[in-house]
């Protein structure tokens, strides 16, 4: 469409320029009205979209602009200042947890979006964890700062108390609720203030300058105390500005440079011991823009992040496929990120998960559902791929097989020179998304057996986007089933089939599939008696079974043996035996 800026030939940037980021939050925090925002700041859409009128950049699959709620995770870059922001907008819905934890897998750096008048919500929790397991750093920004019950201080103490980590306070809010009108920046102590002059304000202007004494004492004395309140909490965490502080400026906090106390509190950030909290109202178009300079200020990039398996490969390409779309008109589209080497349009790739060579015919930057073409991808940036036919969200991307057999060579001398087979050194490698056990269950019929066979390819496509979606034969009736992790998935499933793909399909009714679990620690012994042709054998086995502390429910057990048990045991007898308890556990 017209209203969106010609975008200028994308040269790539440099890798410390870049800025892998998502949007993290519970639903209806205003995750899509901070992404729009920042769109329309940086130039990249003429006028901001509203999620309840429908016309979202980031929200383009029919079913989330009637929602209002973000399902897929859409990709979009832009540049803000002289720093290029590639922005994954995650679902905050339960149902389309499995979306998150595949962006989460592709970001450098992340924002947590709150409600300031509900602070943390039930989603945020799941989330958090979520990135905790992938040690992203993020930055918080409560938003919602205009809303009848919002509250700074509230927020914040359930950050803290909620997410256990520690909130590093870089804004002080002017007014709350309705008199919510700007903030002041802790670090540089200057006042931000929006004056919207009609309705139709768009928040893009706003004043800036330094906070004297003389305009507001106690505002003054208020930020002068989060600002020594700020500098000790960054001093108690980062031993180089601790030395600085106790140092040249143990005297007078007030002459710390503000580069200096920037410095450190990306240092912090980075290390993941603690979190620089915003605030604003991304509706009421306030406090967008210093939420964008904090991102390229405090995020890392990419070549900031250590991924133990780039050293396996040196400079080759090795790039992780982490969704999948179907076009239309050109098959599958395969968002990938580059980690090293370089990809460049009609080159062939090969596929560690599904051992096979692809050729990808173009190269495409996502600008949420439009694509503009690149000559080549650099390590650090994000791109989709026309043409790869097999890949799935997942699965790793190299040049060749035999820079994936040299990887794993590397990767099995680091190993301590054990001797591995290629198979399992090429598991090291990127580890997949973990995909969850579906929860609820429903047949789908189509409206005639003619249609089964346009249903089955349907149901493929939709699950090489979504792996989360589980379809499988029930053996008695014949009959289609469909499995996903909540009434909304298999209600948005069953609407895509008939949009997308044109097929009014029928679904049975809901079904819960309900699991033991084992919740305390607990032992058993059996005595084995066989008679096998004319010998008689006698085992002792001993079963001992606890539950996996701080993870979330896992069919997969992790299976360990005794010392003693491990040296005698045969290959086969030992495979019997963790098949056999795999099966009881997804059986429960």
């Amino acid at each position: 469409p017209g209203d969106v800026k010609s975008l200028r030939s994308v040269i790539n940037p440099h890798i410390s320029r870049i800025r892998n980021i998502g949007i993290m939050a519970h639903i209806d925090a205003g995750k899509t009205t901070t992404t729009e925002r920042m769109l329309y700041y940086s130039g990249y859409i003429r006028t901001p979209g509203d999620v309840d009128d429908g016309d979202t950049v980031t929200d383009f699959m029919v079913q989330e602009r009637e929602r209002g709620i973000t399902i897929q995770s859409a990709a979009v870059t832009f540049d803000w200042k002289d720093y290029r922001i590639n922005l994954i907008d995650t679902p905050g819905h339960v149902d389309f947890t499995v979306e998150v934890e595949r962006s989460l897998r592709v970001l450098d750096g992340a924002v947590a979006v709150f409600d300031a008048s509900a602070g943390v919500e039930a989603q945020t929790l799941t989330v958090w964890r979520q990135a905790d397991k992938h040690q992203i750093p993020r930055i918080c920004f409560l938003n919602k700062m205009d809303k009848n019950r919002a509250s700074f201080t509230y927020a914040v103490e359930s950050i803290k108390q909620k997410l256990k980590t520690k909130p590093l306070l870089l804004q002080v809010p002017i007014g709350e609720a309705k008199t919510f009108r700007g903030l002041v920046d802790v670090v540089t102590k200057e006042l931000i203030i929006w004056k919207p002059t009609s309705d139709l304000d768009d928040g893009k202007k706003f004043e800036q300058k330094p906070l004297l004494e003389t305009d507001d004492p106690s505002l003054f004395q208020e930020v002068q105390d989060a600002r020594n309140a700020l500098i000790e909490q960054v001093a108690d965490l980062d031993d180089e500005f601790a030395e600085l502080v106790l140092g040249e400026y143990s005297e007078n906090f007030d002459l710390i440079p503000s580069d200096k106390l920037q410095t450190a509190i990306r240092r912090v950030t980075l290390a993941q011991k603690a979190v620089p909290v915003l605030c604003g109202s991304a509706l009421k178009n306030k406090g967008v823009q210093p939420l964008l300079d904090a991102i390229t200020m405090y995020l890392p990039a990419p070549n900031e992040r250590s991924y133990e398996f780039l050293q396996w490969y040196k400079d080759d390409l090795c790039a992780l496929a982490f969704k999948v779309l179907h076009d239309k008109h050109r098959g599958p589209l395969v968002f990938v990120r580059v980690y090293s080497g370089s990809l460049k349009p009609q080159s062939a790739v090969y596929n560690i998960n599904k051992s096979c060579t692809e050729r990808m015919s173009r190269l495409l930057l996502p600008f949420a559902d439009q694509q503009i073409e690149i000559p080549s991808l650099m390590p650090g940036n994000i791109a989709l791929t026309v043409g790869l036919k097999q890949s799935a969200t997942g699965d790793t991307i190299v040049s060749s097989k035999a820079s994936a057999v040299a990887a794993a060579r590397r990767a099995g001398r680091d190993a301590g020179g054990e001797k591995r087979s290629t198979s399992e050194v090429e598991n090291l490698l990127l580890a997949g998304v973990e995909i969850p056990d579906p929860v609820f269950f429903c047949t789908i019929e189509p409206p005639s057996i003619t249609r089964q066979q346009d249903l089955d390819n349907a149901l493929s496509c939709l699950q090489r986007e979504d792996p989360s979606l589980k379809v499988k034969l029930d053996p008695d009736t014949g009959q289609t089933i469909l499995c996903g992790m909540g009434e909304l998935h298999i209600e948005i499933i069953h609407d895509r089939i008939k949009r997308e793909y044109g097929i009014e399909t029928y679904l049975g009714s809901l079904q819960i599939a309900y699991r033991e679990t084992i919740l305390n620690a607990a032992q058993a012994t059996d005595v084995l008696d066989r008679t096998v042709g004319d010998k008689r054998h006698f085992v002792t086995a001993e079963l001992e079974v606890r539950p996996r502390l701080g993870e979330r429910a896992a069919t997969k057990p992790v299976i360990e043996y005794a010392p003693s048990v491990i040296e005698g045991l045969p290959k086969e007898l030992q495979a019997a035996i963790e098949n056999g308890i795999t099966n009881s556990c997804i059986q429960g």
